[in-house]
């Protein structure tokens, strides 16, 4: 075998340039569909990035009336929907998916939120428990969290994040600063800010809108001053947290499903629905990844091509070599030793290629991710496959010539000069 291999080098070193345009189909070959693959990825990560963020892992679950979520700003509660128990919630801390819960209600505020002559527009107030804080993945920058107790004792204080500071606030020092909300007066003690530093991709008006809706700030309010500033026995909306990115769904799936359960609504098109982010990003991928493997299919073409290349050169060699080979057979070699040595020439030569090509890929994906943004994530397994497909190319399409050298009759073969 190593013998075979040496040979193999020395023949594809001793014909540089003619072993490098055979190999030039295969470089090609595995080189754009690395590319095309490592596009895919980045494209399909930054797809999942921008709907769901980076390491949340959070899953909203809120009521909605058909296929919209149930606004009540300016609608009475709707009948047959209790409020959510503390049993519920430990049935949906239960779920294998689920890491953790809280319940929360919101309302989306354009007028009735304010700071001395300033008031907030497009942002939220958001009534939480203690443990929202922690599930939704935010931490303390400024300032201190309220306490159990606080909530328990109906405490008129606030937390806010860093685009109510921006913006409602002015940048002033936050703590101790009085907000009007609901009519009522809420001080402020503590700046909550993401523990992931996520930043989402904006191509599109769309986008930009969205984005600086959610960049309008929010309030958190204690869940036990909502009655108080807004609405008794208003039902409320569940977040949690799940395990990883890929237990959204199901976590997101079942928390509904409890707290349907627990309801009997008179109007019917009204129930709690997860807004599952993770899904609809998966559907983009697939759209993504179906749009793009028409492309790799192309590239799989110039394997073909290189692998008629090789067959070609191998059959060449084989005539090159007609009177070695005749030699060989003469002094005892089996037709499988002959047959090897000329298949272990072509696997390397297209190994060879296809490491070439994957290097060539990750260069030539850098390129297109310079130059037109698209960011790229290298595939290894990806890469790992076409070069072990590339060293399959070598050995079937090595076959013919090897068979033709195995078979050569050694008195014929000496003959020839």
């Amino acid at each position: 075998m190593f013998e075979n291999l040496r040979l193999a080098f020395r023949g594809i070193w001793t014909h540089k340039l003619r072993s490098f345009l055979t190999m030039l189909g295969i470089i090609i070959g595995i080189a754009a569909i690395i590319a095309i693959v490592s596009t895919i990825e980045g494209t399909n990560q930054r797809i999942k990035e921008n709907l769901i963020g980076s390491g949340s892992n959070t899953v909203d679950i809120q009521l909605y009336q058909n296929d919209w979520p149930l606004d009540l700003t300016y609608s009475e509660s709707p009948y047959g929907i209790p409020q959510v128990q503390d049993s519920v919630l430990d049935d949906i801390r239960a779920l294998s998916e689920v890491k953790s819960a809280s319940k929360y209600n919101y309302r989306q505020i354009y007028d009735g939120v304010y700071y001395q002559n300033h008031s907030m527009s497009g942002g939220y107030v958001k009534g939480v428990e203690p443990d929202y804080f922690s599930t939704a993945n935010l931490t303390v920058k400024n300032g201190r969290l309220f306490t159990v107790d606080e909530v328990k004792n109906f405490k008129k204080i606030c937390v806010v994040d860093e685009s109510i500071v921006a913006t409602l606030l002015q940048n002033e020092d936050p703590i101790g600063k009085v907000l009007e909300i609901g009519g009522d007066s809420y001080v402020v003690v503590g700046v909550v800010i993401s523990r992931s530093t996520f930043e989402p991709t904006i191509n599109t008006m769309e986008d930009y809108e969205t984005y600086k809706q959610d960049e309008s700030g929010t309030v958190y309010i204690p869940i036990s001053d909502w009655p108080i500033s807004y609405r008794y026995d208003e039902p409320e909306n569940v977040l949690v947290r799940a395990n990883s990115t890929d237990d959204m769904t199901a976590a997101g799936k079942k928390t509904a499903d409890i707290l349907n359960g627990t309801i009997s609504p008179t109007d019917t098109s009204i129930k709690y629905q997860s807004k599952d982010l993770l899904e609809q990003a998966q559907q983009l991928q697939q759209l993504s990844s179906s749009t793009n493997s028409m492309l790799i299919w192309i590239a799989a073409i110039s394997l073909l091509v290189g692998g008629i290349g090789v067959m070609n050169i191998m059959l060449v060699s084989v005539t090159e070599r007609t009177a070695e080979i005749g030699l060989k057979k003469a002094i005892g070699a089996r037709k499988s030793k002959i047959m090897w040595q000329f298949l272990t020439e072509a696997a390397v030569l297209t190994s060879l290629g296809g490491v070439l090509g994957v290097a060539s890929g990750i260069g030539l994906a850098q390129i297109i991710s310079i130059m037109s943004g698209t960011p790229v994530a290298i595939s290894w397994p990806a890469a790992f496959i076409a070069v072990a497909f590339s060293m399959v190319i070598g050995i079937v399409f090595g076959m013919l010539p090897s068979h033709q050298a195995a078979n050569l009759n050694p008195i014929d073969a000496l003959r020839t000069n």
